[in-house]
């Protein structure tokens, strides 16, 4: 019986911390530079996502209409590590604000909920964000 209290509390336990999604903020990647070490963030409404300043330089900044409708403009410091709780489903075209035509983007999808695509289709990227943006959005189908 205690073995089985055990097991059941270590499980909830590890189940109350799944809906947390660390992203880290990096200078490099594999072959990439200036990255978000997760692209695409896929994610239930209520969970959280923790952007970990992991190299210095970055941040998160939520891009104006790339965002669901009664969402908060967001914009995080400089070096500084964040977290946000997703509580409107929906997708959240972010970028790092220095480095945002150097490709440092990334999206959230809340909820599975991919009822913005087209406003977020029609965000203005500029340098390499314009070719990691189509390549990611070809992803969300």
């Amino acid at each position: 019986m205690r073995y089985f209290l055990i097991l059941i509390i270590t499980l909830w336990t590890g189940l109350s911390y799944a809906a947390d999604v660390e992203v880290e903020m990096l200078n490099k990647l594999n072959n990439e530079y200036m990255v978000y070490s997760e692209k695409i963030v896929r994610i239930d409404v209520g969970d959280n996502v923790f952007w970990k300043a992991t190299d210095k330089g970055h941040n998160v900044e939520f891009v104006k209409g790339g965002i669901p409708d009664g969402v908060e403009k967001f914009k995080s410091k400089i070096n500084e590590d964040v977290q946000y709780k997703f509580t409107i489903p929906g997708i959240y075209t972010y970028w790092c604000t220095p480095h945002k035509s150097m490709g440092m983007i990334g999206f959230v999808i809340v909820g599975n909920d991919l009822s913005n695509l087209d406003k977020v289709s029609k965000v203005k990227f500029s340098g390499k964000s314009k070719k990691v943006a189509k390549i990611l959005l070809e992803q969300f189908s």
